[in-house]
């Protein structure tokens, strides 16, 4: 068969002789490769926003803190309180080989912070250099909290997101400049613009100034008390395994039930990473079980409109069979109109479903920078675009093959 522009011609006349049933036809497979496009584009877009509340922890990592203890316990009745020490950081340094860094970490509280006539209260915490290991922060300016420091006890600190932008509504680079928490001044030597997340210790991160933990112990006679101890795992260590043995440790220093999970909580990341990642892969399998689900249905409406056309059209196709056209040309006309009605309903699906995309992409811009992308992968489109062709050529196969069955003298009979 010749595909030049007479062909074309042709079958665009075919479907737009009757442009409603074409059109109602069409849409079903618009539809449904909107829905599958858009459902890849949105769940995409959650699963980054959900990450974003784990943006910067270390996948195998735990925070280990005290509560109250719920067990009595060598004749020590429950209620008590411990505290966590630096002893217990060098415990588990000495006893857990498997840890490859502990990174004691010391809370004030909320403090009142100011630069000037600008102030709020802002939660204040101590770390250690290597804190930035488990916790990454997302530096605009300056730099993190060096060894230097912290054995020099300087009086330095980082500000969080919406600490610097209280303070200095301006912008700029505040670092060398000093902000005053409570009675001492400190100088700035970093801004973390790290957002808020799904794990908020001791307060959120954008109200959160930080500095060196010996800084934090001196200035507010903290001793060697630690609020919370948090570590990770060496390369291939499973921290959920790790757990017992860091509670039993540090039961073992403050005489507590080695049993007792709530006077010794511990939260191991690589949990709540692995729980996220499960989720995504149901989610995603929903999401293309219900678009091709939806996309298969509209192609099976496009197979039937292709049957109730070729029957109406049976005087048609039977003349031309008696004028010597040859089956397979019936069935290639056949064939491409069911490709060219999918083709293009389901093209025009793809676009809508692109720039639905691109308006909640742009609605979740801030400062000008895209924080959330919905877009789907180009070669996602791609393979959208090949499960169309493919379906527009099967939902033809049967309305053609009975074109093809159609002989001259059943056509005249239908006549």
């Amino acid at each position: 068969m010749r595909f030049d522009f007479d062909t074309y011609k042709e079958i665009t006349n075919t479907l737009t002789r009757n442009k409603s049933r074409s059109f109602l036809t069409g849409f079903g497979v618009f539809w449904g490769i909107f829905m599958l496009i858009f459902l890849i584009g949105g769940g995409k877009g959650l699963k980054e926003m959900l990450q974003k509340n784990f943006e910067g922890f270390a996948q195998n990592s735990s925070m280990i803190w005290m509560q109250s203890t719920t067990k009595p316990y060598k004749g020590m009745k429950k209620g008590r309180y411990c505290s966590m020490t630096l002893k217990d950081a060098e415990h588990l340094r000495q006893q857990v080989p498997q840890l490859d860094q502990i990174a004691p970490v010391v809370y004030a509280g909320y403090k009142n912070a100011s630069v000037g006539e600008k102030n709020l209260y802002a939660s204040t915490s101590g770390v250690t250099a290597n804190y930035q290991n488990i916790e990454a922060p997302k530096l605009k300016y300056g730099r993190y909290i060096s060894e230097r420091d912290i054995l020099e006890t300087r009086k330095v600190c980082i500000l969080g997101k919406r600490v610097y932008k209280t303070l200095f509504p301006e912008g700029g680079n505040p670092c060398g400049q000093f902000v005053r928490i409570d009675s001492a001044y400190y100088r700035i030597i970093g801004v973390d613009i790290k957002e808020a997340g799904g794990i908020n210790l001791n307060g959120n991160a954008e109200d959160c100034i930080t500095m060196p933990h010996t800084t934090l112990r001196t200035i507010y006679n903290r001793g060697n008390t630690v609020d919370m101890l948090a570590v990770t795992g060496k390369k291939d260590v499973m921290m959920n395994k790790l757990a017992e043995k860091m509670r039993a440790i540090i039961a073992r220093e403050h005489t507590i039930d080695p049993k007792d999970e709530m006077a010794i909580m511990v939260l191991n990341t690589e949990a709540i990473f692995t729980m996220q990642e499960n989720l995504f892969k149901s989610v995603n399998f929903m999401i293309w079980l219900v678009g091709l689900g939806t996309l298969l249905a509209g192609a099976i409406g496009v197979s039937n409109i292709m049957m109730v056309t070729v029957r109406e059209r049976t005087t048609e196709i039977g003349i031309r069979r008696a004028i010597g056209a040859r089956p397979s040309v019936i069935l290639s006309q056949i064939i491409m109109e069911s490709v060219l009605l999918t083709a293009v309903a389901g093209i025009g699906g793809i676009m809508f479903g692109i720039a639905l995309l691109q308006l909640f992409e742009m609605g979740s811009m801030e400062d000008g920078i895209v924080t959330t992308h919905y877009q789907v992968d180009f070669w996602i489109a791609i393979l959208a675009t090949v499960i169309l062709c493919i379906l527009g050529g099967l939902t033809g196969l049967a309305p053609a093959w009975r074109a093809m069955k159609i002989k001259p003298v059943d056509a005249m009979r239908d006549e």
